[in-house]
């Protein structure tokens, strides 16, 4: 069946003059002669398909190329401009139809990611400023008692200064892991790759570790059976970097006389997966996908006393992520969390 869905501008002028000069020429038909008839339908049809074609140009399709301008908001160059003027008319009306439609879903999913970001800006922002305000409040609280007289007590001033000091770290911490976070999104931190075997290296952390997984009989083990030795390659400061911020959470939200067992496995002999498991206090499903946010905290008032900046989980993944690898975590309350990656397997000679 015929359609005037998908026509052309001119095939759309074409068929509207010939809906006008059928009717006009067939009554010269009747009325006068076979001739009259062919020649009113021949000189009706020229004008009317001109003068629709004219209407059409002049009115409807600058109107669709001003919508196009709107839609791509780019300076065209004159090759473009050609383009938009002999090309684009050509369109029928479903086609730009669907292409504004097309336009406006792109501009609400854009919408809906900027209202995204500004939430998580503005979270951002206030947990940054919390996390500097806490130090600076206490640091000015110590200072102001000593100017008052504490100072002139050898006990109390030593303990109050003790405490500065520790705030004052606090914030260089911070500082320092707000700075690391920063060149790594920005690709800042070139990545030294080397082949190096993944357990020697997560025997190195336990150990560095063994002061703070002793003070609550915490047991960090390797997995049985993932003894035999997988060498990978990576930059192995920033792995180590990985393991030691994930074994030290591990730590603060361990159990007492709780365990922490590495497993590595190689996977599909291009990667291997390197996991680290605890039986502490576990994560929430409603947290587990915020967790590698910078200072998403499950527990506020809890990880703020625990310690911490809040960032060491974000480092971790972008360092996992500028190897072009990925991270995930399982976990559930009271049972115990498990939070892998995966890296790339030895790189040959």
């Amino acid at each position: 069946m015929f359609s005037t869905k998908n026509l052309s501008p001119r095939q759309l002028s074409a068929f509207t003059a010939f809906l006008i000069a059928f009717p006009i020429g067939t009554g010269f038909f009747i009325f006068e002669n076979f001739w009259a008839g062919i020649v009113s339908l021949i000189v009706v049809f020229l004008l009317s398909f001109f003068l629709i074609a004219f209407v059409m140009e002049l009115f409807i399709y600058r109107k669709i190329k001003l919508i196009y301008k709107f839609i791509y908001q780019t300076k065209a160059s004159k090759r473009e401009e050609t383009y938009y003027k002999y090309i684009l008319p050509r369109k029928s009306i479903e086609e730009v139809s669907e292409d504004v439609e097309k336009w406006a879903e792109q501009r609400r999913e854009e919408i809906a990611t900027l209202k995204n970001n500004e939430a998580y800006r503005k979270e951002f922002l206030q947990n940054l400023s919390h996390e500097f305000k806490t130090p600076i409040f206490a640091i000015q609280g110590y200072v102001d008692t000593l100017l008052d007289g504490a100072i002139d007590n050898p006990e109390v001033s030593k303990r109050f200064l003790e405490n500065t000091a520790k705030n004052v770290n606090r914030m260089v911490n911070l500082m320092q892991d707000l700075d690391e976070i920063t060149r790594l999104e920005c690709g800042e931190q070139p990545l030294y790759k080397e082949n190096f075997c993944i357990q020697d290296l997560i025997k190195d952390v336990f150990e560095s570790l063994s002061i703070r997984t002793n003070q609550k009989n915490i047991k960090c083990s390797i997995k049985k059976g993932c003894e035999q030795p997988v060498t990978v390659f990576a930059d192995k400061e920033k792995i180590r970097q990985v393991i030691n911020n994930l074994t030290e959470n591990a730590t603060k939200y361990g159990k007492q006389n709780g365990t922490i067992v590495a497993s590595i496995y190689s996977t599909d002999g291009q990667h291997v997966l390197i996991e680290f498991s605890d039986d502490g206090i576990g994560i929430a499903e409603e947290h587990i996908d915020r967790i590698f946010e910078r200072f998403y905290r499950t527990d506020i008032g809890r990880s703020r006393d625990i310690g911490g900046t809040g960032i060491g989980l974000a480092i971790c993944k972008h360092i996992v992520e500028a190897h072009n690898q990925i991270m995930h975590v399982r976990s559930k309350v009271d049972v115990g969390t498990t939070i892998g990656f995966t890296l790339q397997s030895k790189r040959g000679g």
